[in-house]
């Protein structure tokens, strides 16, 4: 079975990158900043290269913080069988933080700098990307931990969900619209994931323990990207989608067609946490951090098949099998019972 249709493979041909940054951080920091970091990679290495080396370090990042704090537990006071992360690994995850999203951020400008920027080159980068939506947010939940003045497993799979479904907003919105509104939060979110590496290295996890209002630092932290995203990104998305109708721009012709690439994310989430509330194990409380990753799976799957919908113009399937009962099920087979 091919992966590809002949349609969509002609549709690479004629595919051109479309995007607008506006972004002060990264019109005004980070823009500068990869401009002169790029200089420093030789000629000769592919983009590609680029772009794996740094989701390679995420993934080393989730590695080690998987080892010391598999069950999220390395970050609370209530559970002393569970003991804190060594500092140096909060350092290493910090280094590691900061080179990933340096290379994300260059491996496009090198491409064009050599000559070899193409579709397939965005399809690995934002397929990547789809996947780290995953990995960067379980690496911060180690930060605060499950326990006291941070969010439970539950509310963790509720932002989980957040920020997958923000990130398939902006491709559903280039499906719409033609262009890729790169979201301001990206960025942020970046700063913050190194910001927390580092406070910690310095000060341990009990720095985060603290209280605003009677919230502790990790619900502060949830609440910002629970309102970012209801207040911020979703109008956004929804003003362009319908800025770009008024200008006659719109590239789906009933709203059945522009809402259909969100069905399998959504109903991927509504299985997700229906299994979680069903499980006779409770799945969600004694494997967590298993739960997460199959979910994020299963969405970067839904997520490359948007993204290759949108570059190649062509219509995009209603049901992805990763997000039917069956496809749930079969994932969840060899990863944990319940």
């Amino acid at each position: 079975m091919k992966y590809l249709s002949e349609e969509e493979l002609k549709g690479f041909e004629n595919y051109e990158y479309t995007c607008k940054d506006t972004s002060p951080l990264s019109n005004y920091v980070m823009h500068p900043f990869w401009d002169q970091a790029v200089k420093l990679v030789p000629r000769g290495v592919a983009p590609n290269v680029l772009t794996m080396s740094g989701f390679v370090l995420t993934l080393v990042n989730v590695g080690l913080l998987s080892y010391y704090d598999f069950a999220f537990y390395a970050s609370s006071d209530l559970h002393p069988e569970a003991p804190p992360v060594p500092p140096w690994v909060w350092l290493v995850c910090a280094v590691n933080q900061f080179l990933a999203h340096t290379l994300d951020g260059i491996d496009g400008k090198h491409a064009r700098r050599t000559g070899s920027s193409g579709p397939l080159g965005e399809l690995f980068d934002h397929g990547l990307d789809s996947w780290a939506t995953l990995f960067m947010p379980v690496c911060l939940y180690s930060v605060f931990g499950r326990a006291e003045m941070s969010c439970n497993t539950w509310r963790f799979l509720l932002v989980l969900c957040n920020i997958h479904f923000c990130f398939i907003l902006s491709h559903w919105e280039k499906y719409n619209t033609g262009i890729l509104y790169l979201p301001w939060g990206y960025d942020i979110s970046q700063m913050i994931l190194l910001g927390s590496f580092v406070l910690t290295y310095l000060y341990s996890y009990r720095l985060w323990k603290f209280t605003i209002l009677g919230l502790g630092a990790g619900e502060c932290l949830e609440l910002t990207l629970h309102a970012g995203s209801f207040f911020m990104t979703i109008p956004m998305c929804l003003y362009n989608i319908h800025r770009a109708w008024q200008d006659g721009r719109l590239r789906q012709p009933s709203v059945w067609e522009a809402v259909r690439p969100l069905l399998s994310g959504v109903v991927l989430f509504v299985l997700a946490v229906s299994w979680a509330a069903a499980s006779p194990n409770d799945v969600l409380s004694h494997q967590p951090r298993l739960f997460y990753f199959l979910l994020g799976t299963l969405f970067s799957n839904i997520s490359c098949r948007l993204i290759i919908s949108q570059m190649t113009s062509t219509r995009c399937e209603t049901l992805n099998l990763a997000a039917s009962p069956r496809g749930t099920r079969c994932g969840r087979l060899p990863v944990v019972s319940g």
